[in-house]
This record gives structure tokens, C-alpha cells and sequence, in this order.
């Protein structure tokens, strides 16, 4: 199933995860010294640069003897390509959730230590919601509904705004923050699927030694 559109024009980027050129693997400088660990953040993952844990669109993370997870982690930052979303861009993404209590997944921007957006957050352990930030200018919120579920298919869309930033799920608009990002506002792209260490959201289960969450599409448009 495709993202319902009535667009016509070319998208600014058509997301292609298996790209070199597009995408960089395994390192974020929004983690410290780009990774691979955040443990500041209440995080357990240890990113990996390895395909088969984030190309194929299948966001991946796999239990380490260590305590901590192996997990897949995809930025335009550092990528030849360099990909920056800018204010006015609106973004489109098809995702489905993950299923396992710890997974945390995330589509959201950053550039030099901020300029934080965030399409979306996740965690099963609130089986329907959804954390909507914009942490550039304040807004946020938490929006339930009851097709927000562990391992259901969501469709996401975000006008990042210079006066209000735009969520909308499941073609109704959920939140319009009236903050915006400013009219300069450019920011990289991550998508990643985290692992809680438990401070604010329950950890992994015994037992569980693998988990996912898969982005099918994603595109930004630009006026």
C-alpha cells in the first residue's frame, strides 16, 4: 500500500535506505562523539553500520552479550548527498510500529547540536501514542488513538512550518504546535530504532532478544 497523495510534484527526496550516497549507517552526531552509544539518554543501543539492521527499510535491534543492543541507524548527515530539510518542507512517511516493550523508534532532524524535530516517537508500553515534538521553539504533545498500536501500520505527515509545525496521522491533523521552526530552520534526517535503558520507559523482557519497526515510505516535498 502507497502513502494516499494528491501531489503532483516531484518529491525533494524519495527516500532510498539502501543508498550510500543518501544515507549514512551507524553514526549520528546527535549521539556523543556520533555514537555508537547514548547511554545520557537513557539508551541502550550500540549503533552498527551493518545493511541488514536498517538498508532494506527494517529498522533492526538484537540483543548484545554485553546488556546492550545492537540497532540500526540511518542519517542524510555526513552522506554525500547531505539532505537537509528545510522549513516550509513537508514531509510524508508510511511506518509500522514495533511490538516488543524497550523498542524506541524515532523518525526526527538534528544539526550541531540541535534543531531537533520530531516526526514521530514511540513506545510500546503506551501502546496508543504518539510523541510529537518540535524542541527548536518548545511544542509538544502526546497524541492517542486507538489505531496507534503495537505492530500497527501508521501514516505520518509533518509540514515543518517557520510559524506552526504540522503532524498529521492517519490523514487527521493531530497537532498544529504554532511555534514553527523560523524561516532559516534546516535540519539533517535520522531514522533509528532505539532500545530503552528503562529510566523513563520499561526496559527489554527477558527473553526477547530481537526487535523492529519498518518505514516503507518516506518522502519530503518542498514549495
Amino acid at each position: 500500500m502507497s502513502l494516499p497523495s494528491q501531489r503532483t510534484e516531484t518529491p525533494a527526496l524519495t527516500a532510498d535506505f539502501s543508498s550510500e550516497e543518501q544515507w549514512v549507517a551507524g553514526r549520528s552526531w546527535a549521539y556523543p562523539n556520533g555514537g555508537p552509544t547514548n547511554p545520557g539518554d537513557n539508551k541502550l543501543d550500540h549503533l552498527v553500520a551493518d545493511p541488514a539492521y536498517s538498508r532494506s527499510g527494517v529498522f533492526r535491534a538484537t540483543r548484545r552479550s554485553d546488556g546492550k543492543w545492537d540497532a540500526g541507524l540511518l542519517t542524510t548527515e555526513g552522506s554525500v548527498e547531505g539532505f537537509m530539510v528545510r522549513a516550509g518542507d513537508v514531509l510524508e512517511a508510511r511506518v509500522r510500529l514495533p511490538e516488543e516493550t524497550g523498542a524506541w523508534p524515532a523518525i526526527w532532524t538534528w544539526r550541531d547540536g540541535g534543531q531537533e524535530i520530531d516526526v514521530f516517537e514511540y513506545h510500546p508500553d503506551n501502546p496508543d501514542l504518539l510523541e510529537l515534538s518540535n524542541r527548536v521553539r518548545g511544542g509538544h504533545l502526546y497524541f492517542r488513538d486507538p489505531a496507534i498500536r503495537p505492530g500497527a501500520w501508521v501514516e505520518l505527515r509533518i509540514e515543518f512550518g517557520a510559524r506552526s509545525v504540522v503532524w498529521t496521522v492517519n490523514g487527521v491533523t493531530a497537532f498544529s504546535d504554532g511555534r514553527g521552526v523560523g524561516r532559516n530552520w534546516r535540519a539533517y534526517l535520522i531514522v533509528n530504532l532505539s532500545v530503552c535503558a528503562g529510566r523513563y520507559h520499561p526496559p527489554p523482557e527477558e527473553g526477547v532478544s530481537e526487535m523492529s519497526f519498518e518505514v516503507t515510505e518516506l518522502r519530503v516535498y518542498r514549495p
